[in-house]
């Protein structure tokens, strides 16, 4: 048995979701925030047999489309002057961890 912990952006986890449930996987979603931007994301936690990993990983991967966006950054100068401009990061897409289960109960 394997535990799947795919991070997703806030954006996708609703048609990650749908998709992984539309094919019988049982999804518990937290929510996270990430790291560089401090966005929004969804982790998304999946209890599976092994033979299933691969497929789960392929539903997430078609549904966690990255793209890119325009979001504001800032500049230090001497004496405690800012400058703010725009650039462009990639976001979306998934992080997903594969971890092996060495007992799985459910009461």
């Amino acid at each position: 048995m394997k535990l799947i912990m795919a991070i997703v952006s806030n954006d996708d986890a609703s048609s990650v979701t749908t998709a992984l449930n539309a094919e019988r996987y049982q999804v518990t979603r937290l929510a996270t925030t990430g790291g560089f931007l401090q966005a929004g994301n969804t982790t998304l936690i999946i209890g599976t047999e092994d033979e299933k990993v691969d497929h789960a990983i392929e539903i997430i991967g078609q549904e966690s489309s990255r793209r890119t966006e325009v979001v504001p950054s800032t500049i230090s100068y001497d004496m405690g002057r800012f400058d703010s401009f725009p650039i462009e990061v990639t976001v979306g897409g998934a992080t997903i961890f594969v971890l092996n289960v060495e007992q799985f109960i459910k009461k």
